[in-house]
């Protein structure tokens, strides 16, 4: 595959050192799920071990699910040194709504809870197919639930409790505010989403545009909606909890952060929910980075790109949290 004009050129001479795969080329079957999962477990048990940091205490616990369903995971990072309320941050991981897990960003979690002073509560939500909708959306919002009745336990200010996910993450985090707000409760004091996967009609320019793409191409996003939803992606009558950008009404949400690449399937409809966002009342922040792919700060973390990225998500959630 040619490299994009625009991509940035530090995250070219990454790329140009060791290439990326792109999910998607040569097409996704749901029997090769098992194996696809497999992979990526080996490839992040091969990576260095994750060293724990004393100022931050982690431990997992299992939490009731949606009514009659299986307990969820929750792992939660705690700093260690705070004895008084702090905000929380209510996470929730990305992989196409098909892959990952609730452990699989233990060092940015373990640093933001240093960084912005705040404890983070990652979800284990339930797979697709496996798991079609509502399931994930469901579990992602009983441990928000849990996270704000136990607030006291946790350490935790209710008054100052976000949510926020990446890529898949980010469209079940907005899916879940709208769930919050649509079900009295729990209140949201901010949503941070990252490169969120927002619509599963896959009608926008760049949904077209990256058939060809870094990480995460027009038939890997069709997949995964296809996993989520089955034969009813891209029809009429899906869900807003399933695909936010469906919402019509946006009013009453919680302020928001949305950042996306500009070489990426994700980037109008993000850019959209962001404009409808503001149009609606909701106090909203939109960074497109110039030059970046899906995954970009994740794949390539040393690029500038990549360190902006990061540092921004960091001080928006500084200023959005710490009052």
């Amino acid at each position: 595959m040619a490299l994009h004009p625009n991509l940035d050129p530090e995250l070219a001479a990454a790329l140009a050192k060791a290439p990326l795969p792109v999910a998607g080329s040569g097409g996704m079957r749901f029997e090769d799920l098992p194996g696809i999962r497999a992979q990526l477990d080996a490839a992040h048990a091969a990576m260095p071990p994750f060293v724990p940091d004393d100022r931050v205490t982690i431990e997992d616990r299992m939490v009731p699910g949606p009514d009659g369903e299986p307990d969820i995971r929750l792992r939660i990072y705690r700093p260690t040194e705070r004895r008084e309320a702090i905000p929380g941050l209510y996470w929730i991981h990305g992989g196409g709504m098909i892959i990952g897990s609730a452990g699989m960003e233990d060092p940015m979690l373990t640093e933001w809870a240093i960084r912005v002073g705040c404890v983070v509560v990652s979800v284990e939500y339930r797979l697709a197919p496996e798991h079609p909708h509502p399931a994930p959306v469901e579990d992602c919002y009983a441990g928000l639930v849990w996270t704000a009745k136990n607030a006291a336990d946790l350490g935790v200010d209710p008054d100052r409790l976000a949510v926020a996910g990446a890529s898949a993450g980010g469209g079940l985090a907005a899916a879940t505010a709208l769930l919050a707000r649509d079900r009295g409760g729990p209140p949201l004091a901010f949503q941070l989403l990252v490169c969120p996967m927002l619509d599963d009609r896959n009608i926008t320019p760049s949904s077209h545009e990256f058939a060809e793409a870094i990480v995460w191409d027009r038939a890997a996003n069709l997949f995964g909606w296809r996993a989520l939803l089955g034969d009813a992606a891209g029809t009429d009558g899906v869900s807003p909890y399933a695909a936010p950008a469906r919402a019509t009404e946006l009013s009453g949400l919680p302020p928001a952060y949305i950042d996306v690449g500009e070489l990426e399937v994700f980037r109008d409809e993000c850019a959209d929910y962001a404009r409808r966002l503001v149009q609606a009342g909701v106090s909203t922040e939109f960074h497109l980075y110039p030059g970046a792919f899906h995954g970009f700060d994740v794949m390539v973390p040393d690029a500038g790109v990549s360190r902006r990225a990061a540092a921004e998500r960091v001080a928006v959630l500084r200023r959005a949290l710490l009052r």
